[in-house]
């Protein structure tokens, strides 16, 4: 996996203080990945498995098979969640429970949160066939952004009316057949 100079320095808005798993993304992370297979876009998204703290809402915008349910698939098993893993583009909200335990971070140097939480819940969205009010009917208010649960939004520009300005926006673009060009930002205009 080729990946970008990493952030020298580390000025983020107050915005973002609050949320300490997206201030240590943005600041000790490259934000830009290149992948040549699934495998690595897989273990790309174990490796930002192990940096979540619950709470995330972490939004994957890209064409269609540019490697977003590839990359949530290496998320899921990330957090221990057992598989299959499927994209939600009928059922347009998946719930995975994860009831048996709770997720261990990184090492000490690498942790600015706490070093265990209890994530409970991840949602998989898949919004492509939906707009920002189909979204909340779905009771996207009563599950995303709690610290108890992970919300992985799939064509988030759809709904982007209703995403918070602190979420997490991974862009997924084709270079060829088999590389994919990943970039991680906190802006909606990706």
């Amino acid at each position: 996996m080729k990946t970008g100079a990493a952030r020298q320095s580390c000025q983020l808005p107050l915005l973002f203080a609050k949320s300490s798993f997206i201030l240590y993304v943005l600041c000790y992370m490259p934000n830009e990945f290149v992948t040549t297979s699934s495998i690595q876009t897989k273990k790309l998204g174990e490796i930002l498995a192990g940096e979540v703290v619950g709470g995330e809402i972490i939004c994957l915008a890209g064409d269609l098979g540019a490697g977003k349910t590839t990359f949530t698939q290496g998320l899921l098993k990330g957090l221990k969640i057992k598989g299959p893993y499927t994209s939600p583009t009928f059922t347009i909200v998946k719930q995975y429970n994860n009831r048996a335990h709770s997720i261990q971070h990184g090492t000490e140097k690498q942790m600015l949160h706490a070093s265990c939480s209890m994530i409970y819940d991840i949602y998989h969205i898949d919004a492509y066939r939906i707009k920002s009010k189909d979204l909340l009917e779905l009771g996207f208010a009563d599950f995303a952004g709690k610290k108890t649960s992970i919300t992985i939004i799939e064509w988030p520009e759809k709904v982007r009316k209703i995403i918070p300005s602190d979420a997490l926006w991974l862009k997924f673009e084709w270079l060829s057949e088999k590389e994919r060009k990943i970039t991680i930002s906190t802006k909606k205009e990706l």
